[in-house]
C-alpha cells in the first residue's frame, strides 16, 4: 500500500494531515524562515540551510531571499541557477529545473492542485473531529538555459523546453518548446528565440 507521500509525488490523491508529510513541511517553513533571515554575507551558513531545505541543488545556485518552499527536498536545480526576491515553490509534486535558469522576482511554481468540486475539495472530518482535505498535484519541469521573468506564475502539469524566454506578469497554464518567446494570460508563444549571431548583429546595428 502506498504511503501519502508516494501518493502525493507520484500526482495521486493524498491526505497532507499524513504525519510524514506535515513534518517535513514545517521543517521547509522553517528553513525557509532561517534562510530568509541569514545576511547574504553569510555564505556559509545560507548554503547549509539550503542544503537541508533543497538536497538537489547544482553548483553555483543563489536564492536571493525570501523564499518560500513548502517541501524544499522535492525541487531539484541544476547548474548555476538563479532566483530572484520572492521565489515561492509549492512542490507538492517533483519540480524539476535544468541548468543555467534564471528566476525574476515574484515568480511562483504551483504544482498543487485542488479539486474543481466544492463537496470533493472542501474540509473533511474524521471520528475525532480532526480536519483533513483531499489534495492531488502535478510535476513542474523546466529546461536548461530559461529566463522566468518577474511575476510569472507557473501552474501544475507545464512543461518548458530549453532555450526559453516567458515573458513578465505571464500565467502559463501549458507546456511551451523549446526556442520560443512566450508570454501572456494565459501564455501563449509569440516568436522563436533569435540566436546569439542574430542578437550581435543588432546590438552592432543599434
Amino acid at each position: 500500500m502506498s504511503t501519502e507521500k508516494e501518493k502525493m509525488l507520484k500526482g495521486e490523491p493524498y491526505d497532507p494531515t499524513d504525519k510524514e508529510l506535515s513534518d517535513r513541511r514545517i521543517l521547509a517553513h522553517k528553513l525557509s524562515y532561517e534562510y530568509n533571515n541569514t545576511p547574504e554575507t553569510d555564505a556559509e551558513k545560507r548554503e547549509e540551510i539550503l542544503k537541508q531545505l533543497m538536497p538537489d541543488h547544482g553548483k553555483g545556485t543563489f536564492l536571493q531571499s525570501p523564499i518560500q518552499f513548502d517541501y524544499g527536498c522535492f525541487t531539484h536545480v541544476g547548474e548555476n541557477f538563479y532566483a530572484n526576491f520572492n521565489f515561492t515553490v509549492l512542490d507538492t509534486c517533483p519540480i524539476t529545473i535544468g541548468d543555467n535558469v534564471y528566476i525574476g522576482p515574484n515568480v511562483t511554481l504551483a504544482s498543487a492542485l485542488h479539486y474543481e468540486d466544492p463537496d470533493s475539495r472542501r474540509m473533511q472530518y474524521r471520528e475525532d473531529g480532526t480536519p483533513y482535505d483531499i489534495e492531488f498535484g502535478l510535476p513542474i519541469t523546466i529546461g536548461n538555459d530559461c529566463w522566468i521573468a518577474s511575476n510569472v506564475v507557473i501552474c501544475a502539469g507545464v512543461t518548458i523546453g530549453d532555450n526559453v524566454v516567458i515573458g513578465a506578469g505571464s500565467v502559463v497554464i501549458r507546456d511551451i518548446p523549446s526556442n520560443s518567446l512566450a508570454a501572456g494570460n494565459p501564455c501563449h508563444v509569440i516568436r522563436p528565440i533569435s540566436s546569439a549571431e542574430a542578437v550581435k548583429k543588432l546590438l552592432q546595428e543599434g
